[in-house]
């Protein structure tokens, strides 16, 4: 296994930890492993999209502020990869979120494009693309 694809693994466990935070309102751990640097990309589940690393970076933070604590999420690996500072996973979302003047809990289910690259020594993630996963 190259080097780059077992220090992704490793940070894949950061990436769920960001995810579920998110879901709980808090879009700090997403911010600290996104880009800062553009191009940057987001692909959003509504179907519209955002370019450019400032951009994206407030698209995160806006949309996280509709979720309250309560939430919980993981990912389903089906592919990933690194190598020469490129990395990308591919697979599902299932979250379980508290959208704010919702009563009950709100089921997600999101196919899911991430391409990340090395800044330094950290992957930063340059694009997602989410949208909604059809019946299963």
């Amino acid at each position: 296994m190259n080097n780059d694809l077992h220090d992704f693994e490793q940070f894949m466990k950061r990436r769920e930890d960001a995810a579920r935070a998110y879901v709980n309102g808090d879009a700090e751990p997403v911010s600290r492993i996104s880009t800062q640097i553009s191009p940057a990309t987001f692909f959003h589940p509504n179907g519209d999209y955002e370019q450019g690393a400032e951009q994206v970076s407030s698209r995160y933070v806006r949309d996280a502020e509709h979720f309250e604590s309560g939430g919980d999420s993981r990912l389903e690996v089906l592919q990933m990869a690194a190598s020469d500072g490129i990395a990308y996973w591919v697979g599902f979302q299932r979250a379980t979120a508290r959208l704010k003047g919702k009563p009950e809990a709100v089921p997600m289910s999101l196919r899911i494009t991430e391409v990340f690259r090395r800044e330094g020594d950290e992957w930063k993630l340059v694009h997602r693309h989410a949208d909604s996963l059809a019946s299963e």
